[in-house]
């Protein structure tokens, strides 16, 4: 008789702790800031994007107090291209609440993680499990494309259901809080760099002897999907190169200066009074354009 297979934990953590990517983030002397920032940046963005822009604002802004008292131009310049700029005045914000009401400590509780600017269900439950050793399901793209092929095979997992999803993965962790969150971790890690969208390794997999999918063959996905989100022509793209110019401008500029960056007059114009509106862009006074210097009201 065959030996029994062991559980996915038993098969995913010893693969996780030999190949895991040794990410800033991950390591021991990394704080729970330093996590909660690396979560605000890794949000539609590639780690190999991310790793360069989070080493220079830690060794900026080691601590929530520190960001929260830099002008908000400074941080946007700070953020780069990462994409999604809106995502570095919720974090400053959220640095200025952590400062103040939290005596300049990241939260652990997920409630109170949630409560804060731009913090979702998702960020708050990796902060509480990253940077806590805290047992509480961490989903995201990549697991649940490990766990709809693992678990449920399927060969993608198809569009979110919050609940279901969680309630997938909260049936994996083992009870001990510091190896669940290293379980989530790891779960992640192997979603992102095996058990990928598109041409899995299965040959690496250390759950290959459990995975529903492959027993059942691989087959194909026909469920339903998300439809791809476009990127050229769009105002994304349009806000991206405006806010270049202004980022890369060593002092305001005039409208024109603007306007070369996109033929497209009306969807220009909207673009820019959409970042004015954010508050990621200024006008001054005397009708120049600068970065945006000072809070909107409600943030």
């Amino acid at each position: 008789m065959a030996p029994p297979v062991p559980p996915l934990t038993d098969l995913v953590l010893p693969w996780f702790d030999a190949q895991a990517r040794d990410l800033p983030w991950r390591r021991a002397e990394t704080t729970p800031w330093g996590v909660m920032v690396s979560e605000f940046m890794l949000q539609q963005t590639p780690v190999a994007r991310v790793e360069p822009v989070w080493t220079r604002w830690m060794a900026e802004w080691p601590l929530p107090s520190s960001l929260a008292a830099a002008p908000r131009a400074e941080v946007l310049r700070a953020w780069g291209k990462l994409g999604y700029p809106r995502r570095a005045l919720r974090l400053h914000e959220a640095a200025r609440v952590i400062a103040t009401e939290h005596d300049d400590v990241v939260p652990s509780d997920v409630d109170v993680l949630e409560s804060l600017p731009g913090v979702g269900s998702y960020t708050a439950r990796a902060v509480a499990a990253f940077a806590y050793r805290r047992r509480c399901p961490v989903v995201d793209t990549n697991v649940r494309r490990v766990v709809a092929r693992a678990v449920h095979g399927r060969g993608d997992a198809g569009p979110v259901r919050a609940r279901a999803d969680l309630a997938d993965v909260e049936a994996l962790l083992p009870a001990d809080e510091a190896t669940a969150a290293r379980l989530s971790a790891a779960l992640m890690e192997l979603g992102a760099v095996v058990c990928t969208a598109r041409n899995p390794r299965c040959e690496l997999c250390p759950a290959r002897r459990t995975c529903a999918w492959q027993a059942a063959g691989r087959p194909a996905y026909t469920g339903p999907r998300r439809p791809p989100q476009g990127y050229a022509g769009t105002d994304r793209q349009v806000r991206g190169k405006l806010l270049d110019v202004l980022r890369e401008a060593p002092a305001p500029v005039e409208k024109v200066v603007l306007d070369a960056v996109w033929s497209n007059a009306a969807q220009r114009d909207r673009c820019l009074d959409s970042l004015l509106v954010d508050g990621l862009a200024e006008q001054l006074a005397d009708g120049r354009f600068s970065l945006g210097c000072t809070p909107v009201s409600g943030e």
